[in-house]
């Protein structure tokens, strides 16, 4: 039997975040799967750089993932903000004529044309920002209270002003119909995610014309930080892998 090839996976976070959720994937992924999570300006090591807060100004800031792609085939990820920042991208490299990813996987995001109250939480108050980040489970367990005001919120308010314009620039695009990219697309969803379920981002359906799935696996908006996601997703990536021989 021929050896499945080598997967790159490209991974990107949720708002407010750098990469840690992606932390174990190197051993959760399986074999044949290499992770590349990309870290954004304005956290992590990259904490004195500006924030994005445009769709240009994140192209610019991705500009190295436009370059000649290393060979092999290659997937994208993205988890709720990181879900719109993966499409954004794969748009883009269509747009420009570049390799695309051999699949296009988004978890706990909704479909550019679905604005929740998240969304539009960008500008809120610390107090209001927080009780819309309670409601919709939009804070990881064990969150400090006393650290959310001085180095979380700032982020996440310059990723929800970022959401509101890929949003934006996405269903400017003649609608969904107009937008939608020519890849294979899987969705996945949080069994108890009140910002993703599972029947909203079934609407995703109409950003692609490639073949359409969705998957649930267990956990609210953060399934990002278990187990099954990895899985999940490294079953997809082999089978990218095998398929592309």
């Amino acid at each position: 039997m021929a050896r499945e090839q080598d997967v790159r996976l490209v991974c990107f976070a949720h708002a407010g975040a750098g990469i840690s959720a992606f932390h174990r994937w190197s051993e959760l992924l399986g074999p044949g799967v290499r992770p590349e999570p990309q870290l954004l300006p304005g956290r992590d090591g990259r904490r004195r750089e500006p924030r994005v807060t445009t769709r240009e100004a994140l192209l610019d800031d991705l500009r190295h993932l436009f370059k000649e792609q290393p060979p092999g085939p290659y997937v994208l990820y993205g988890h709720s903000l990181g879900g719109l920042i993966a499409y954004t991208l794969t748009r883009a490299l269509y747009a420009a004529g570049l390799p695309l990813p051999a699949l296009l996987a988004i978890g706990a995001c909704p479909p550019p044309d679905a604005f929740g109250k998240l969304a539009r939480a960008s500008d809120a108050s610390d107090d209001e920002l927080q009780r819309v980040l309670e409601d919709f489970d939009g804070l990881p367990a064990g969150t400090d209270a006393s650290m959310l005001h001085r180095f979380v919120f700032p982020v996440l308010r310059d990723d929800l002003r970022l959401a509101a314009d890929l949003r934006a620039a996405a269903v400017d695009a003649s609608g969904p119909s107009g937008a939608a990219v020519p890849v294979p697309m899987l969705v996945v969803a949080g069994s108890e995610d009140p910002v993703g379920p599972v029947e909203l981002l079934r609407r995703w359906r109409g950003w692609t014309t490639g073949r359409f799935e969705v998957r649930t696996v267990s956990g609210g908006h953060f399934f990002v930080r278990d187990g099954e996601l990895p899985e999940l997703l490294g079953q997809a990536c082999r089978a990218v892998g095998r398929s592309e021989q």
